[in-house]
């Protein structure tokens, strides 16, 4: 009999059955060893940073009875915007002795502007046949990142010039500054735009919300299936989702973020699995029935308007019946925040058999109208400053997308739609809405407003000029837009200057982007103090590989807030240490504890659902596998939904010795 084997190093149990009639039946088993002459073992940090300079490690196993002579390569090529770049390394030679195992280790400096590096390991015996190799693949991460300074999105019915300066704390701090100026380009405003995009695309935060809302909003077909295999746990036994995946520290799910997940998924288009649909549709309607209850900490009550969401989503599933409409009094309509009135004018929108619907219908568009404001072409909401309310995942700029987009089928609206939606497009800074939800919400809009009113085609040539550097994008070569990309001037400043020869008029996108490092603590809502102490460590003060830290996050957040998270770094190769005898010691103080914590090879992230003013202390435990000289991002408090309330603070360069 033969018995395929998988690629593996390792031992195998083997076990036979035999059957017979009259009840006989007999078993045996063997195991075995799959072993290899000469094993190449990784010990190279799945994650690197630009600008580390670290300790690329393997380990070599001689697993024969003889002595072997061998000659080692170890070869990197970084992945750049611009090409590919090699990471310079030297041949080693090696004897090892029989059933010996050693290490070797190369110094390599990250490229800046690196993407990710590709390594290949070669072992081959002199004078033997023994021989292993390997390729595994390095995720870089800029210490630094570039990020938008400024944008303005414009439509292209007349040229675009304007002075540009590169800042003066820019990196790097010689030679040619990192960004420059981004121009997108698109026919039209449907699909997400170049602000949007780029927002998703460096968004470090997880939860389900988050992760659904990226998915939607950049159209990843294949990451929206994979979320949604992982649907089920994060379903409760009600058949409500929560943030993150049930645990023993989260037990319930959240009939605000079922009622967001199903209004989104439809909205887009985006089908759930058969199963968590249904049982999250039931978990709504037992919620607006009052046979479940869900309370969370809120600064007003928020019953009607979270039932009223709740019925919203289960309209546009055809699952809102009239009877649950009696759980909530319309009367109040005055009363509500302008989300809450859309949420009203979308249920009667969807619900064919509501009471008195076109009356409410009405009611619910004069109340919507009255409220809308503009400061120039920016739109604002008379009751702006209290209708925001960000425990339930709302702004002022979700609302104004989810206001276009309940308008939109209207041809009550159609004159005032376009003014609606440069209005809305008026609320971006730095090229995005205010968060997650706004931004989907937002993606959607623009991409619906465009499949009704935006069918001139574009053609000739966009021409992006600054300094002695230009660009031009063909349209007949790409119709569906694309990228202009210029560098800073060398003299630091310069006017930018484009212009659209031929039909159309494409919407054109100016983003400058530049990497500039925190030197001092920022405090908007959270200061944050950070420090490190020796668990074991072998040569203080300096760390060495192998030493465990203990890292100590003191925040003081000035007012109550919900689904706060706490970002902190993890130097390169390092791991977090859970129930061993180096976390005994650990330490937390205050009123609140994690929800959730996340813990990646970049990072250590505590989510809160809710952080009390006061102060808060959390203690992690960090084990160094890796030498080297480790450049650490900033360590970041952010509410999660209102992100203008963070705080931040630089971390030093650390060092580690072999």
């Amino acid at each position: 009999m033969r018995v395929p084997l998988n690629d593996s190093l390792t031992r195998f149990r083997l076990v036979a059955v035999a059957d017979a009639p009259g009840q006989r039946f007999g078993t045996g088993e063997g195991s075995i060893n799959v072993s290899q002459d000469l094993q190449l073992l990784s010990g190279l940090p799945p994650l690197v940073r630009e600008g580390d300079r670290v300790q690329a490690m393997l380990t070599l196993r001689n697993a024969t009875n003889r002595v072997m002579d061998l000659r080692v390569s170890l070869t990197g090529k970084a992945s750049l915007e611009t090409g590919e770049q090699a990471v310079p390394t030297d041949v080693k030679a090696l004897r090892l002795a029989a059933g010996q195992a050693q290490e070797l280790t190369w110094d390599v400096t990250v490229p800046e502007g690196a993407q990710r590096i590709v390594w290949e390991a070669q072992a081959q015996e002199q004078g033997g046949s023994a021989k292993d190799a390997m390729r595994t693949t390095q995720a870089v991460q800029p210490a630094v990142p570039v990020r938008v300074l400024q944008a303005t999105l414009r439509q292209l019915d007349a040229p675009i010039s304007m002075p540009v300066a590169v800042p003066a704390d820019a990196l790097p701090a010689q030679g040619v500054k990192r960004g420059g100026l981004q121009i997108g380009l698109q026919p039209k405003l449907s699909t997400a735009l170049p602000g949007i995009r780029r927002y998703f695309e460096q968004y470090p935060y997880t939860c389900l919300e988050q992760q659904s809302s990226k998915f939607i909003a950049l159209h990843d077909s294949a990451a929206w299936e994979g979320l949604m295999g992982q649907l089920s746990t994060y379903q409760d036994a009600d058949g409500l989702f929560a943030y993150f995946p049930l645990s023993n520290h989260l037990t319930q799910g959240s009939d605000v973020l079922t009622a967001h997940l199903l209004s989104v998924a439809q909205e887009a288009g985006r089908p759930l699995p058969t199963a968590q649909l249904g049982k999250a549709l039931d978990g709504l309607a037992a919620f607006v029935e009052g046979r479940l209850e869900r309370r969370y900490w809120s600064p007003r009550p928020d019953d009607e308007p979270r039932r009223i969401a709740a019925l919203a989503a289960l309209a546009r599933y055809g699952k809102a019946t009239p009877r649950q409409l009696g759980t909530v009094d319309g009367r109040n309509l005055t009363t509500w925040p302008t989300s809450v009135v859309i949420d009203w004018l979308v249920l009667h929108q969807r619900m064919a058999d509501a009471p008195d619907r076109a009356a409410q219908i009405v009611a619910a568009q004069n109340q919507l109208r009255s409220r809308l404001s503009f400061a120039g072409t920016t739109l604002r909401f008379v009751n702006e400053e209290s209708d925001a309310w960000w425990w339930l995942m709302g702004s002022g700029d979700a609302t104004a997308a989810r206001a276009i987009l309940a308008l939109v089928d209207d041809a009550g609206w159609k004159e005032d739609l376009p003014r609606l939606v440069v209005g809305t497009l008026a609320r971006q800074e730095r090229g995005a809405w205010f968060n997650t939800t706004a931004n989907l919400w937002g993606a959607l809009a623009l991409e619906k407003f465009s499949a009704r009113f935006e069918t001139q085609p574009v053609k000739g040539k966009t021409e992006a000029k600054l300094a002695n550097a230009g660009v031009a994008l063909d349209w007949a070569v790409k119709p569906d837009g694309g990228e202009l990309r210029l560098p800073w001037p060398a003299a630091g400043n310069g006017t930018l200057t484009v212009t659209q020869a031929g039909e159309g008029r494409p919407w054109a996108t100016v983003q400058a982007l530049s990497a500039i490092p925190l030197k001092a603590p920022l405090t908007s809502g959270y200061a944050i103090k950070r420090t490190i102490t020796a668990v074991t460590q072998k040569a203080a003060p300096r760390w060495s590989r192998g030493d465990v830290m203990r890292v100590r996050l003191e925040i003081d957040a000035a007012a109550d807030m919900t689904w706060v998270v706490l970002s902190d770094p993890l130097p390169t190769g390092a791991a977090v240490v859970e129930g061993t005898i180096d976390t005994q010691g650990e330490r937390a103080e205050g009123q609140a504890w994690p929800s959730f914590i996340e813990r990646s090879f970049s990072a250590w992230r505590a989510y809160f659902d809710h952080l009390p003013r006061g102060k808060h202390v959390l203690e992690y435990t960090v084990r160094l596998n890796n030498a080297g000289r480790f450049q650490m991002p900033t360590t970041r408090a952010e509410a999660m939904y209102s992100p203008d309330r963070f705080g931040e603070v630089p971390n030093a360069v650390l060092e580690v010795q072999p």
